[in-house]
């Protein structure tokens, strides 16, 4: 969309990377198991406490706090990983948040007293902080980067993200089946594929009419061509030996001190 709205140049390897990227993250999404139902507050928080949802999630915050504070100062402006790295990551936060929330209003309408539940106002600034953050560097990435690669790659590393922290949330990978896991590596395999082809050629002009026309550099030649470049050849030799023998007879009848005229018949 951006190739045509915005005037932005993808070139073919970076059309077929994102394709590659769109299609490993559909194959991700088919074999990812069923979210396990969580309908209650105090499901959610024992959920929330899980000592290895904790360290995961202890991991992602200190990975951003890195990203944000070190890496992205330095590099944020030349790499493209990095502004997207940090959105991606909070999306653990904020989709969390949404799922507990959305707990929250389901019982609230239902006449529950989740007001008095201390989840709902513990996930509601989580989830503020980290919705602006992700707004704030998704909008200084699209100010840096070219919008064609910005929203592919932020797609797929913002879908593993997600899929991700359901699994280790919900723990949903003891349900998955053996063929369900090989599908899963693969569709995240593909993506890993599409998104270094996405940004490791994307400065390479390289385009459907540039291919048909290297392919006609190497086409085979046929005898008629060969044909035709000799007899082209023979045409343009004998017209410069004519221009040679005409200067010599210029040269020659001029010697006398006499000019002459002289008339060229064709």
């Amino acid at each position: 969309m951006s190739s045509y709205l915005l005037g932005e140049r993808l070139n073919l390897l970076g059309k077929l990377g994102c394709a590659l990227s769109v299609l490993g993250s559909t194959v991700l999404v088919i074999h990812s198991p069923e979210e396990q139902e969580v309908t209650t507050l105090e499901d959610m928080t024992s959920k929330l406490k899980d000592p290895g949802f904790i360290v995961y999630i202890s991991i992602l915050f200190v990975c951003c706090l890195v990203l944000i504070f070190f890496l992205s100062p330095r590099f944020g402006q030349t790499n493209i990983l990095i502004y997207l790295a940090v959105c991606s990551l909070l999306g653990a936060f904020s989709v969390s948040s949404v799922k507990g929330l959305g707990i929250a209003v389901k019982g609230l309408l239902t006449g529950l007293p989740v007001y008095q539940h201390p989840l709902p106002w513990i996930l509601i600034p989580i989830l503020i902080i980290s919705v602006v953050t992700q707004v704030n560097y998704l909008n200084k990435s699209l100010d840096t980067f070219n919008t064609s690669l910005v929203f592919p790659i932020y797609y797929v590393l913002f879908t593993t993200v997600v899929i991700t922290t359901s699994l280790i949330l919900f723990k949903e990978w003891v349900s998955m089946s053996p063929f369900d896991g090989v599908g899963a590596v693969c569709g995240f395999l593909i993506i890993i594929l599409g998104v270094f082809m996405l940004h490791a050629f994307n400065n390479l002009d390289i385009s459907l009419k540039s291919l048909q026309q290297q392919f006609k550099t190497f086409a085979p030649v046929t005898e008629e061509s060969k044909e035709d470049t000799i007899a082209e050849t023979t045409k343009a030799k004998t017209k410069k030996e004519d221009k040679i023998t005409l200067i010599d007879n210029m040269e020659t009848e001029n010697s006398g001190g006499i000019p002459k005229v002289f008339v060229i018949y064709t």
